[in-house]
């Protein structure tokens, strides 16, 4: 199953800069490198990926910046931002939430690690809600092999 979702800048900053591999913002770029997340994206939101991503203040080497750029191009999707009249803290959040707007008829989602920043909706989601909704999901290990058992007998 494929989620569209808008990644803040602060899942993969956050993600990447982590020295655990299990946190829930590891696991958000594990699904989006996967292709269970779509990652849905505009011109402002690459452009602040992309500066961000070259601070100084994060060591994040330009390879692996350049690697994140390419998944999201790659495998992402370009919206139209549906514009909103909803007043932000930090005005510059607006395009992630009006991005995650475009495709709200594919239950798009808006993963963040400061949910206070948006206005609260059920699509705006911290990466370990985010996961908790992939997980809850995936078919279990007997519903595939249910599924598995079905596909042979339909072949004989």
């Amino acid at each position: 199953m494929k989620f569209y979702a808008v990644i803040d800048t602060n899942v993969i900053i956050a993600a990447l800069l982590s020295k655990k591999e299990d946190t829930a913002t590891v696991k958000i770029l594990k699904e989006l490198a996967g292709g269970s997340i779509v990652p849905l994206y505009q011109e402002d939101i690459l452009s602040e990926y992309q500066e961000v991503l070259q601070r100084d203040k994060f060591p994040i080497a330009s390879e692996t910046a350049t690697a994140i750029m390419r998944i999201i191009l790659q495998f992402g999707q370009r919206v139209i931002p549906v514009p909103s009249e909803e007043l932000f803290p930090d005005m510059d959040d607006r395009i992630f939430y009006e991005a995650a707007l475009a495709k709200q008829t594919d239950n798009a989602y808006l993963v963040t690690g400061n949910k206070r920043h948006y206005p609260k909706q059920p699509f705006v989601v911290t990466p370990s809600e985010m996961m908790n909704i992939i997980e809850a999901r995936k078919p279990s290990k007997e519903a595939m092999i249910h599924q598995y058992s079905l596909n042979r007998k339909s072949l004989k």
